[in-house]
């Protein structure tokens, strides 16, 4: 089945699939096998960023994705593996081997439901390692219970910050002020996104630079306020509408290279 991109933007409500029937679902799987699975975390951002950015801007890529494309957009998984984040308050975080069993259970269900392609747009780099080990457990599970999409099913990766050009524009706008943590090219996109949190823009001390990391008692010891080598106050909303843009226009084509492959 060779994928066809719509004639239009399509509206944001007719490609988040938990507004759809499953009838509406089954008649979209004739034509499209692929959707769209974001996924963040809720953990601390410095002392300004919310502490669901990486979840508001993976969602955010998404959906913008999905209009761009008009492929699905499954809801958010917004708990991610951020152990390492847990000396600060708010901060809510999986295990690895919890984070791998959500993910293999959720790719199992959509292929169980005829899903050959899941495109995960993912917000937090702390989630890759386990993600990719989640798909490879679910391809042996989806052959071990002989599911009719086994042979051709596909899982895909793409962390929305890493891509080429948002990678450069970032880097462009903010040197080497974007640092590693509490960024201001995601606190840029969360801004953009949910405007309410300009209140919390404020000057900053400088951050220490990035380094190792060791558990959360020695993250907090190394990285008193949550910040990697980063300064939010440079972020700005026009810098997250260009940033995501970007993102968008990047995994957009990515997700059509993905959705073509053989």
């Amino acid at each position: 089945m060779t994928f066809q991109l719509p004639n239009e933007l399509q509206n944001e409500d007719s490609i988040r699939l938990e507004l759809r029937s499953w009838p509406e679902v089954d008649d979209y799987l004739q034509h499209c096998k692929g959707v769209i699975l974001p996924i963040g975390s809720t953990e601390q951002h410095g002392p300004t960023g919310a502490i669901g950015t990486d979840a508001i801007t993976a969602e955010g890529v998404a959906i913008e994705v999905g209009r761009r494309t008009g492929v699905l957009v499954a809801p958010i998984q917004s708990y991610g593996m951020a152990e390492h984040h847990l000396g600060f308050s708010g901060t809510m975080s999986l295990t690895p081997s919890t984070l791998l069993a959500v993910l293999h259970d959720l790719i199992l269900s959509l292929a169980r439901n005829g899903f050959e392609r899941i495109f995960v747009i993912n917000g937090h780099g702390g989630n890759s390692a386990t993600a990719k080990a989640a798909f490879a457990q679910a391809y042996s599970s989806a052959a071990t219970k002989r599911l009719q999409v086994a042979p051709s099913l596909r899982c895909k990766l793409s962390n929305w910050f890493m891509a080429g050009s948002v990678f450069r524009e970032a880097h462009r706008l903010y040197g080497a002020r974007e640092g590693q943590h509490a960024t201001p090219s995601e606190i840029a996109v969360s801004f953009f996104l949910e405007p309410s949190l300009l209140s919390k823009k404020k000057p900053l001390p400088d951050s220490h630079q990035a380094g190792p990391i060791y558990g959360p008692d020695d993250f907090r010891t190394r990285y008193p306020d949550g910040r990697m080598g980063s300064d939010p106050f440079l972020a700005k909303p026009e810098h997250g509408a260009l940033l995501l843009e970007k993102a968008a226009s990047c995994l957009s084509d990515e997700l059509i290279g993905f959705l073509n492959e053989s």
